[in-house]
């Protein structure tokens, strides 16, 4: 088996690999899998300049793979571990020559993503502020602002990817995909820096719920019906499909409770040999290497499920309580052209229960909230579990959007409905896509006409009047 290595962001070292590679290989070899190290190529990509985007690097990785792989025009077959940013560079390649209307199939067997950065990443904005100077300075090199701008959370990068990928059939293009991950916080190596790096829900860098390919769509327009039980003027938000929620083909997840995302000792890529957690992790990727078809992948889907149950189970030391679960909601506000609202211009606010009020929210749900500064996307980082107290499990959101009268407009609108129960839309170690179209409305009055027998009139003391020509 040709195994190819790729790392994440910000990386200058192959050292960033570790012992991986020879565990893997022990390993495999152990179970009978042919992966020699000779056979695995590690990864060399440059995000540390500010000129390279993801389209360069996948660009970049489509050539070096017919250097070191190739097979006449293509590619040999061959198998990938990723870690961090690596995560969304073979997806991002896999779309653009091998996308799910391509009759070529991909040469792709197995992609294990650890820890991938499919959602973005917290960190990404401190990074292009905080952290991407720290490591410049220290290591001579630029940060990677536009590889940083896709990391960020709610980019359009991600949505675009993300949505060009919903439908796309990797069992059926013979590739079996996997998300490995961590949720625990070598406290020691990073909480001197930001609260981000030690949250919970996340492995110091990447969240579950950002890691997890198992992502959500919904499509929201506003209707012209008013939102039912609402005295001021509010519009229902309904459905803009049949279809209430799109979600891809189920990808296998595995949680791992004591992994970080670096790290010689927790770290999921680069923890050492001696450590039994690094043993563990080296197993379970060798068992979704083994995966050799549909009924095999289903079994590792339904193995990984519970391992990720037993591993969220348990009460990390020195708490009460086990490990929460969380959920990201990614909120993307638009009028009917197309055109993103600025983050100036919206308010949204969570609503809950049979009376649909904020007061029903429970305590302590509420763990994060980001807007992207280039795409205006809101990004919600909630506790999941904590939802589900909700009364009737019943979860619903409003927005106000400015302008709110003039000669252009916006009314308020309000997604309710009783029968989209909380854990449908806001899951556990899950990403939502909440795609929300508004109505931009104009008055009648911003063009009139005047007959040309009529005196000459001065208008520029018009006023709206108050009816909509849309």
């Amino acid at each position: 088996m040709i195994l190819i290595m790729v790392h994440g962001w910000s990386v200058t070292h192959t050292e960033t690999y570790g012992d991986l590679p020879a565990s893997i290989s022990k390993i495999a070899n152990a179970n009978n899998l042919d992966i020699n190290l000779k056979h695995i190529h590690l990864g060399k990509y440059i995000s540390f300049n500010d000129q390279v985007t993801m389209d360069d690097v996948a660009t970049a990785f489509d050539f070096a793979l017919k250097e070191v792989i190739g097979s006449g025009n293509g590619i040999k077959t061959f198998s990938c571990v990723t870690h961090s940013t690596g995560g969304p560079v073979v997806r991002y390649w896999l779309n653009k020559y091998h996308p799910s209307s391509s009759t070529n199939k991909s040469p792709l067997k197995h992609l294990v993503m650890l820890a991938p950065a499919n959602h973005g990443s917290s960190l990404a904005t401190l990074g292009k502020h905080q952290v991407s100077r720290l490591k410049s300075w220290f290591s001579g090199v630029e940060p990677g602002l536009k590889i940083l701008d896709w990391l960020c959370l709610g980019s359009e990068g991600q949505a675009d990817l993300n949505n060009k990928t919903l439908n796309y059939s990797y069992l059926d293009n013979n590739c079996y995909p996997f998300v490995l991950t961590g949720q625990g916080i070598d406290t020691k190596f990073y909480d001197f820096i930001n609260n981000y790096l030690v949250e919970d829900g996340s492995d110091g860098v990447i969240r579950v719920a950002a890691a997890n390919m198992n992502y959500r769509v919904i499509r929201l327009e506003q209707s012209r019906l008013k939102t039912p039980g609402v005295y001021s003027k509010s519009y229902y938000l309904q459905s803009k499909t049949k279809k209430f929620i799109y979600k891809p083909a189920e990808v296998a997840l595995g949680v791992f409770s004591k992994l970080s995302h670096s790290g010689n000792k927790m770290g999921i890529l680069a923890s050492r040999e001696k450590y039994p957690r690094h043993q563990v992790l080296a197993s379970e990727l060798v068992s979704c290497l083994k995966v050799s078809n549909k009924v095999s992948y289903q079994k590792r889907v339904e193995d990984l499920k519970t391992f990720t149950t037993s591993q969220q189970s348990l009460v990390p030391l020195g708490k009460k309580n086990k490990i929460s679960r969380y959920c990201l909601i990614v909120f993307m506000i638009h009028d009917q052209h197309g055109n993103e609202l600025d983050k100036d211009d919206f308010d949204l606010v969570l609503i809950a229960g049979p009376k649909f009020s904020a007061n029903a929210l429970p305590q302590g749900f509420f763990k994060d909230r980001q807007i992207n500064s280039i795409s205006n996307h809101l990004v919600f980082y909630l506790d999941a579990d904590k939802l589900m107290t909700i009364k009737d499990k019943i979860l619903g959101f409003k927005i106000t959007a400015r302008p709110n009268t003039g000669f252009c407009y916006f009314n308020a609108v309000e997604f309710r409905d009783e029968t989209i129960k909380v854990d449908h839309w806001a899951v556990a170690n899950t990403t939502t896509y909440v795609d929300v179209e508004l109505r931009r409305e104009v008055d009648k009055n911003v063009f009139r006409f005047s007959s040309a027998n009529d005196k000459r009139e001065d208008f520029k003391r018009t006023k709206p009047s108050g009816e909509s020509v849309n």
